[in-house]
């Protein structure tokens, strides 16, 4: 989508938009590209605005990934594969995601997470005494969420 203005904007112009965006929330380095570009700002003037943004520590993706990585986890949002997807669909290079990651997915164990988010989804659900399609619909809930098919029966064949 292009700029509602017919003038390409200038470098400093694209700087000023960024920092407004910036402001409001993190982006990813590929995310402001995409932006700056929709608003005809020229390719070596989007490189000189990322670089001047990384410079004064407005633009970092390795700390909007931990920060989206830590969060996600915390609230039980995405797990494993599916963290990963979510975080190359905003923009993440393949090694910021394996790099921050790694880390934070070695030090946990999955079976109490997915009690958790099974707790708090499905309420007193007993795998052992729901129906096939009550069971069907939990473990797809659940790999949805990120979590393998290993650690799921794992943590359904153990419940109290």
């Amino acid at each position: 989508m292009k700029s509602k203005s017919s003038e390409p904007q200038t470098a400093e112009q694209g700087y000023h938009y960024s920092l407004r965006l910036l402001t409001g929330r993190d982006y990813t380095a590929v995310r402001i590209r995409n932006k700056l570009a929709a608003r005809d700002i020229s390719g070596q003037d989007i490189e000189t605005i990322i670089v001047r943004l990384q410079e004064e520590g407005w633009l970092d993706d390795r700390r909007y990934a931990r920060r989206f990585a830590e969060s996600a986890l915390a609230e039980g949002r995405f797990y494993g594969p599916r963290l990963r997807l979510e975080m190359r669909r905003r923009g993440f290079s393949p090694e910021v995601v394996a790099e921050i990651l790694s880390p934070l997915l070695a030090e946990r164990d999955e079976v109490p997470e997915v009690r958790q988010v099974l707790e708090k989804r499905y309420p007193g659900f007993c795998y052992s005494a729901a129906s096939d399609r009550d069971k069907r619909r939990v473990l797809a809930f659940l790999q949805r969420r990120g979590f393998g098919f290993p650690v799921i029966m794992q943590a359904l064949r153990t419940d109290v």
